[in-house]
């Protein structure tokens, strides 16, 4: 049996790139194609999860350095190196427009993680044309066609086309994905439910 995966993604969350590694290796051996959705977190927090912001502005002490503890010890197990960039949270806006982009020159995946490294390993703000523009040489893509697609109002339209569909459908952040339609799975820690799901639906665990 095959199976669809809908991944909803912003390239500014660091947890999102941990699913995002994660899943893909994970799920390697079953029968699933990840349909990438990137969207703008920020749009969706704006919309059902404003209390993100009250939560950034008065964080808990305790749950703050548990936290970054939980991250680090994630980054690990997952074979990545994430920091904490000087600005954030970024407007990651351009680079998910770009990802749209990507996704059309069958670039996604190695586009999106060029953009979580230089975001979270490396600490450069992706919301500069620079930086972007760096990301983009460095992935194969044709600098000067990005830049112009995604200013372009149909990459804005399936950005924000995106986003709102991932609310219309209960999603509050990022990552957020779907199996097979509207069984939704919230955050890089439920890869592993989500395979023993697939496992299950197709008759129990790989040997």
């Amino acid at each position: 049996m095959s199976h669809t995966l809908e991944f909803y993604f912003d390239c500014s969350s660091p947890w999102t790139w941990l699913a995002f590694e994660y899943a893909q290796r994970r799920l390697a051996d079953l029968d699933v194609a990840i349909a990438w959705k990137p969207i703008l977190v920020g749009g969706v927090f704006n919309t059902v999860n404003p209390s993100v912001y009250a939560a950034r502005e008065n964080p808990v002490p305790a749950k703050a350095a548990y936290m970054r503890k939980d991250l680090q010890d994630w980054a690990r197990f997952v074979g990545v190196e994430i920091g904490w960039p000087a600005v954030f949270p970024v407007n990651s806006v351009k680079a998910m427009r770009g990802a749209i982009f990507a996704l059309e020159q069958d670039c996604l995946a190695a586009y999106a993680r060029a953009v979580f490294k230089r975001y979270w390993t490396d600490l450069a703000d992706i919301s500069q044309d620079d930086v972007l523009g760096a990301v983009v040489e460095s992935v194969g893509l044709d600098r000067a066609a990005f830049f112009a697609a995604i200013a372009s109002p149909p990459y804005k339209d399936r950005l924000r086309e995106n986003t709102e569909e991932l609310i219309a459908r209960g999603g509050f952040g990022s990552p957020t994905l779907f199996l097979d339609g509207d069984d939704m799975y919230f955050g890089n820690d439920r890869v592993d439910l989500l395979r023993w799901r697939i496992e299950q639906i197709d008759g129990g665990p790989r040997a």
